[in-house]
């Protein structure tokens, strides 16, 4: 059997920037193992699975997988799955609504000056919500750092996210940020698959950016060079805890592993008061193959 893919950059402009991302087609008749296997084949934060589309209008439905497991959402596969195929339909428009197992998901389109479709921009399927906090000595025993380290001023360490579990913590600089060292041992212990799917760090940059680093070693991803539903829970958080009816964002992230890449966020309070997050970025594509399973 053989199956189409292409491969592209998410949360960037320039190619073997931000982060890779596979797309492929022609999985029908796969099942949910046979899809874990491709994943790891490519060995990338995440693996799309374009299916068609189960439900009145939607584009597609998609499965995404890590190397380690299946997700119900994720941000950057969304992104770009949502480019890649808008680039191939024949007919223009600016949306493309993909449904997952999170629920459905809509793609706002950007376009280049030449009229390409460069980018979108994706709304969570889900509210923000804070599942549960976490003790700023745990999150450092899991990064190799002293608790100092870890900032409880703008947020305390939490759970949480807009349709899937991600632990957040602020930590006190970039040189911080930098030195932090996933410990898979600590993990197990503090922050286990079942509780989340990897821990999110963040700091403070003079300009009103953050910087940004995701760790998810239990789900076969050590780090993420951008991570989209990890941003849009952090954009929801933030916004949980300043208070106040929306915020706009910009975080880098990937910069420690040479792949910078640049999310755009949004949140805001939708008419019953639950907080909503959305992220955008532009796409770039990079190769296009078939593979036999």
């Amino acid at each position: 059997m053989h199956l189409e893919f292409e491969t592209c950059d998410v949360f960037t402009e320039t190619r073997f920037g931000g982060n890779p991302l596979a797309v492929v087609r022609g999985g029908e008749a796969l099942d949910g193992a046979a899809m874990q296997r491709v994943a790891r084949e490519f060995n990338l934060s995440e693996t799309v699975f374009v299916l068609p589309a189960g439900a009145p209008g939607a584009e597609a439905r998609i499965r995404i997988f890590t190397p380690g497991a299946e997700l119900p959402f994720a941000g950057h596969p969304n992104v770009g799955t949502a480019v890649m195929l808008a680039r191939r339909r024949a007919s223009g428009g600016e949306t493309i609504v993909l449904d997952q197992a999170a629920g459905r998901v809509v793609a706002r389109l950007s376009r280049d000056a030449a009229g390409q479709v460069a980018g979108a921009e994706i709304e969570a399927p889900l509210p923000y919500a804070t599942r549960s906090s976490l003790a700023p000595e745990a999150v450092a025993a899991c990064i190799g750092l002293p608790a100092a380290a870890v900032l409880t001023s703008t947020h305390a360490p939490a759970i949480g996210g807009c349709g899937g579990a991600m632990a957040f913590a602020e930590l006190a600089d970039p040189g911080a940020l930098a030195a932090a060292t996933p410990d898979t041992a600590a993990f197990r212990t503090h922050l286990p698959a079942s509780a989340c799917i990897g821990l999110h760090l963040h700091v403070a940059l003079p300009d009103g950016r953050r910087r940004a680093r995701t760790f998810g070693p239990l789900v076969g991803v050590p780090e993420d060079p951008a991570t989209g539903a990890a941003n849009l829970g952090l954009a929801g958080l933030l916004l949980q805890s300043a208070g106040g009816d929306g915020l706009a964002l910009e975080v880098e992230q990937g910069v420690e592993m040479g792949r910078p890449s640049r999310l755009m966020l949004r949140a805001w309070r939708d008419a019953a008061g639950a907080i909503r997050a959305a992220v955008g970025g532009g796409v770039v594509a990079v190769s296009a193959g078939t593979m036999e399973v």
